[in-house]
């Protein structure tokens, strides 16, 4: 699977900091499976919260067939196979939106870095460092823009550039979690969280009334939270070099490979934490919120606390952030500024960017 697992990790990034019998007395519908590497919770209040948990399901095994490279039967194997290929609307739908999120990142989100991130050995885990003559000639190939997107009745027509191909894993769960609002939604789930690895979906508040505590987890200590968030009706989507790695001659590599090296990025960040709004939707068919958290959270790691600071503050997108740094900071910007806790005794230093 191609998918970025979290193998190194004792708790996901982003974790329902109370545990659920705190809601309140009611009995939730619950699920947890595993796909696209991860492990997946599921958890809806109300009457129809047992279907809503069931569909769900069934839909995130569905999107791991569909978007998996290394599932044959794939659309994305298929264009890779291929180099151009007819899709499905739900695909080509995707795949524009990697092109825009890269394109609007100057390439720090770029899904074209697939071959790249093979090299290292992070698709199969047969990990190792590769040379520079490889990287170099890779990376002549790294650019998102040379996709050609033609769309058509029912669907599309997508062709590759020279010698490309492309993983959807850096927005795959993104979208799952995008779908699972919907699904959510449609039934009228007033109360669930979607937890999908590094991804978390909170939907309206706990039945107490309460809003969801999401714990963004420590990079440097996995048993502990670097902040914890009080959320409704939102996405939280971590990445982080802890997530996946591994050392070589005393050297940590990790899994978030910098399209303009092909080298893990090295910016000066431990985490980011994208936070947005619901997308409010019962639909769904288009990628959101989920997505776009998905696949900054990925851009601005590679660019680093500066960069990453000025893309949230030119206003293109709406999002907030939670940056913890390495010099040992957790920077959290103004829209959050009400709801976030400070970890005690976490030895980080808190500011407010605005």
């Amino acid at each position: 699977m191609s998918w970025m697992k979290q193998m190194r990790i004792l708790l996901p990034a982003l974790v329902l900091a109370l545990g659920l019998s705190a809601c309140g007395e009611e009995t939730p519908a619950q699920a947890e499976i595993f796909a696209m590497d991860t492990v997946m919770t599921l958890t809806a209040y109300g009457k129809d919260g047992e279907q809503a948990v069931n569909d769900t399901r069934q839909e995130i095994q569905r999107l791991d067939r569909l978007l998996d490279r290394t599932e044959s039967s794939s659309e994305i194997s298929q264009l890779n196979e291929r180099g151009s290929a007819a899709v499905s609307s739900e695909v080509f739908s995707l795949i524009q939106s990697a092109v825009t999120y890269g394109s609007a990142t100057g390439h720090a989100f770029d899904i074209t870095v697939a071959p790249v991130v093979s090299a290292w050995g992070f698709t199969t885990d047969h990990y190792q460092v590769p040379d520079q003559a490889t990287l170099s000639t890779l990376l002549r190939h790294v650019d998102s823009d040379q996709i050609t997107l033609l769309a058509g009745e029912d669907g599309g027509t997508v062709a590759l550039g020279q010698d490309q191909t492309i993983d959807l894993g850096g927005i795959a769960k993104g979208y799952t979690s995008d779908r699972a609002e919907a699904i959510f939604r449609a039934a009228g789930v007033e109360s669930g969280s979607i937890s999908l690895g590094g991804n978390v979906y909170v939907q309206g508040s706990k039945p107490d009334g309460s809003l969801w505590r999401v714990a963004v987890q420590d990079p440097q200590n996995s048993s502990a939270a670097a902040v914890v968030l009080e959320l409704s009706d939102a996405y939280a989507v971590t990445s982080g070099g802890y997530q996946r790695y591994f050392d070589q001659d005393g050297k940590r590599y990790h899994h978030i490979i910098d399209p303009a090296t092909g080298f893990p990025a090295d910016s000066g960040l431990l985490s980011v934490t994208v936070v947005a709004p619901a997308n409010g939707d019962t639909d769904g068919t288009q990628p959101g919120n989920g997505t776009m958290c998905d696949a900054f959270s990925t851009a601005l790691f590679v660019m680093g606390e500066e960069k990453a600071l000025d893309f949230w503050r030119s206003g293109d997108y709406a999002f907030d952030l939670v940056l913890v740094t390495g010099d040992g900071r957790v920077v959290v910007t103004e829209g959050l500024a009400d709801s976030f806790e400070q970890s005690e005794g976490s030895g980080y230093a808190y500011e407010i960017a605005h």
